[in-house]
């Protein structure tokens, strides 16, 4: 079961093996969980300042606290 859902905005925990855009970012699909680890399902995300999308397991996200919509 997903804790975040499509449009919300949350904040990637960036990491020195995997560097982000700092800022929201909003949820744009959910996905499945890996098989190995059935209760920290998968999100794609987007970032205004970046060009693509990025896929984050859920023990990666926050809730953000900018709470609008990131895209119209």
């Amino acid at each position: 079961m997903h804790k975040f859902s499509v449009g919300d905005s949350v904040d990637l925990v960036s990491t020195t093996h995997r560097p982000s855009a700092a800022g929201a970012y909003e949820v744009r699909h959910l996905l499945p969980a890996p098989d190995g680890s059935p209760e920290n399902p998968r999100y794609r995300i987007k970032s205004i300042a970046e060009k693509h999308e990025r896929v984050a397991s859920e023990s990666e996200l926050t809730l953000s606290r900018q709470r609008e919509a990131l895209f119209s």
